[in-house]
């Protein structure tokens, strides 16, 4: 980013992703929760350690201990098992404001599930172009996450 940051544009990101879940939504909403918190993976594998308090205002963040980690953002809204939007910087540390919303809809056993993202600030390049493949990972753990634990009930 320019040291002046008067002279980056304001960008935006709008993202929208689609996903079947071979589960029941209240499973498909638990599992949302769980990928938001502490079952969230990077693409590698490695666990990344994020913590979502599930209810309106709570936070949603990065913990690394000792008082240490990186706020993501707040529940706006909560409307389980159907609902769930977050506002705030999410993962990026300049300026910039972000809404994401994951939608649930129950069609028998088979959940749909569509995340938004829309966002707008100083937002570099290479944020903007990674932001798609990081929320495809995202709704895909989901999908993972939500199919296992149907498997086990």
């Amino acid at each position: 980013m320019p040291s002046n940051a008067s002279e980056q544009p304001v960008q935006t990101i709008n993202i929208v992703k689609n996903v079947e879940i071979a589960a029941p939504i209240d499973i498909a909403f638990e599992a949302v929760l769980q990928e938001l918190g502490p079952g969230s993976e990077l693409p590698d594998g490695k666990p990344f350690p994020m913590k979502i308090e599930p209810w309106p205002g709570g936070r949603w963040f990065r913990d690394l201990g000792n008082d240490a980690g990186h706020f993501w953002g707040h529940v706006q809204v909560i409307k389980p098992p159907t609902l769930l939007e977050l506002c705030g910087p999410m993962f990026m540390s300049y300026p910039t404001v972000s809404h994401v919303q994951y939608r649930l809809t129950a069609e028998g056993e088979i959940t749909r599930l569509k995340l938004t993202h829309t966002a707008m600030g100083l937002i570099p390049k290479e944020h903007q172009e990674g932001v798609s493949t990081g929320w495809e990972h995202g709704v895909n753990r989901i999908r993972q996450i939500a199919e296992r634990l149907k498997n086990k009930r």
